[in-house]
């Protein structure tokens, strides 16, 4: 059963994700495997180079991040660019990882979850909310490189949070005031159930 876990920078999906997976569910990190993606997977860098020339990577074969993020990061169309040569690698990616998995449900953990619309190829979504103050905060202090306008410019680019929480199956309230093991726990004892 594919699981899609989800929510805006620092509301702590990838915290609620560990907690899932000491219960042993196996964890698919889409941001993480785009970036392994972009460096290793021939077809998508041939697409990335075609879209934005062999400075994308260095000579050596290495993906040029600083160039890439200066040409992407500030322009819509190129955002767009890239996304619609990411997503589908890792959409193919993630097939063939689930395919392998033996447990009775897999997270699917991505930022872009609902964006993308690939939780429509999900049987179940989870979102991660927590208050957007506190998401900043967390940012700021886990991320000590980034300004507060250019966190929120990141957040600006995803669903606010309340209609993730419309288009959620699940929502975990992650604030200071909630724990979050037990709402995992109870999500986790549905999913088995199902």
């Amino acid at each position: 059963m594919l699981v899609g876990i989800t929510g805006g920078i620092g509301a702590g999906k990838s915290t609620v994700a560990k907690v899932f997976s000491l219960l042993s569910v196996p964890i698919y990190s889409a941001d993480d495997r785009a970036k392994w993606l972009m460096s290793n997977d021939p077809l998508l860098q041939e697409g990335i180079v075609q879209a934005f020339g062999e400075e994308a990577y260095t000579d050596e074969g290495i993906l040029n991040r600083t160039f890439l993020a200066e040409r992407v990061f500030a322009d819509l169309k190129q955002t767009e660019t890239i996304n619609n040569l990411i997503h589908p690698a890792v959409r193919r990616d993630f097939k063939g990882w689930a395919n392998e998995q033996k447990s009775h449900y897999v997270l699917k953990e991505a930022a872009l979850l609902f964006e993308t619309g690939s939780y429509k190829e999900l049987y179940k979504t989870i979102n991660v909310s927590a208050p957007l103050v506190l998401r900043i905060s967390r940012v700021m202090q886990r991320d000590p490189h980034r300004s507060r306008n250019q966190i929120q410019e990141i957040i600006n680019r995803q669903l606010p949070d309340a209609e993730k929480n419309k288009l959620a199956d699940y929502v975990i309230k992650n604030s200071d005031s909630q724990m979050i093991i037990p709402q995992v726990l109870a999500i986790h004892g549905e999913l088995m159930s199902l």
